[in-house]
């Protein structure tokens, strides 16, 4: 830990935007600056807690990876065991601020964390999906749902029609978000505008919750989804006013190069369109973040779907600060993907062909861009 101080075995560390305590060589708990428990490791097992107080755990054992989401009882015995150990601290030779930092962090209670979740409610609607690297970024729901809302493989926004909050409405939510956040936002470098989609929405609606969410979150870079179809209609010239505005990266899911599959995953626009588009807004200066799924058409259209990725990323205009996901293809059940497979005879690729897939991508974005980062994106992973 940078700037640290050792205690016996204890190490604390106060960093700017959060705080971190380890008791021995296998724990360490982190905090925000409200005090609220971030994360933390126990020796195999790592815990993140969402804004929600959700506990998500994950472990790795034998070189096989587990994860779940512990139940509600058993999250609040983690939070009293974390309290529990921080009481302990050995406080008589810490600095103010420390010691500060750590009544803060036992002011709280088993309850009152698990009792965040009401307020998240009054603040969000559910989130469920964001890239990997806007994880830790505030999140400000200016839609809800995606306008299209029809891709066989996603059932992320299903039960949620596409609408559109008043500036009204958002200067409401923009308020309720910051209220749970608190010092907390400290954390959070960035700002997502959500939901799916949401920067397709015309200029004049699109612009003033642009800046509200600037305004009420200022300093920070800007990012959304966005789909290619969409988006593409949208001038070069506006993209220049929203970059001006504080749009710093689009994140849009290409998923593949073949538009036979495309076409057969109900996702609207081609790779043509996505190169197209991709162009527009790197002239505009904003930054790409390009999803690919991995394993997505299973056997019958595993060759076709690598094939025309890999010729797709060759003539993707990439830029260093970009990057390419690859996310391994999860089959939600009841999907419409689910049903349409299995009624066509289409085999699930195994996790070796996956990973073989994944790869091959990997190389031919490190062959043909290598100032670019390529990351893998797991949306078992997401925690907000």
């Amino acid at each position: 830990m940078g700037g640290a101080i050792t205690i016996g075995e204890w190490i604390f560390s106060a960093k700017p935007h959060s705080t971190a305590i380890s008791p021995d060589r296998t724990t360490v708990w982190s905090f925000d600056l409200e005090g609220r428990p971030i994360s933390w490791f126990e020796g195999e097992l790592t815990y993140k807690r969402s804004l929600a107080s959700a506990v998500h755990a994950r472990s790795r054992r034998g070189g096989t990876r587990r994860r779940w989401i512990v139940p509600p009882e058993e999250a609040r015995a983690l939070f009293a065991r974390i309290l529990e150990g921080v009481a302990r601290a050995p406080r008589a030779e810490l600095p103010r601020r420390l010691s500060e930092r750590i009544d803060l962090i036992l002011s709280w209670t088993p309850d009152r964390l698990l009792a965040e979740k009401e307020r998240f409610d009054r603040a969000y609607e559910p989130i469920t999906i964001l890239p990997p690297d806007q994880y830790l970024s505030i999140v400000v729901q200016a839609t809800r749902g995606c306008t299209w809302n029809r891709c066989t493989f996603c059932s992320f926004y299903q039960d949620r029609p596409f609408a559109v909050r008043t500036p009204e409405e958002f200067a409401r939510h923009l308020d309720a978000v910051r209220d749970l956040l608190g010092r907390g936002a400290a954390l959070r470098r960035g700002l997502f505008l959500a939901d799916g989609n949401a920067l397709v929405l015309a200029r004049s609606r699109l612009l003033p919750l642009v800046r509200a969410a600037r305004d009420a979150f200022p300093g920070r870079p800007i990012a959304g989804f966005v789909d290619v179809f969409s988006g593409e209609r949208k001038p070069e010239e506006e993209w220049r006013e929203l970059r001006d505005e504080g749009l710093a990266r689009a994140a849009i899911g290409i998923e593949t190069g073949h538009d036979p599959l495309l076409a057969w995953l109900d996702k609207p626009g081609s790779a043509g369109e996505a190169l197209r588009f991709t162009e527009t807004l790197a002239r505009a200066g904003i930054g790409l973040s390009l999803i690919f799924m991995c394993g997505v058409g299973g056997d019958r259209f595993a060759g076709a779907h690598l094939r025309d990725s890999l010729a797709l990323i060759e003539r993707l205009p990439l830029r260093p600060g970009d990057i390419v996901y690859l996310s391994p293809f999860v089959e939600h059940p009841g999907s419409e993907y689910a049903r349409r497979a299995r009624a066509e005879g289409i085999r699930p690729l195994p996790p070796a062909e996956i990973e073989a897939q994944m790869s091959a991508l990997r190389e031919g974005v490190r062959r043909r861009h290598p100032q670019v980062r390529v990351a893998p994106y797991d949306i078992r992973e997401f925690v907000y």
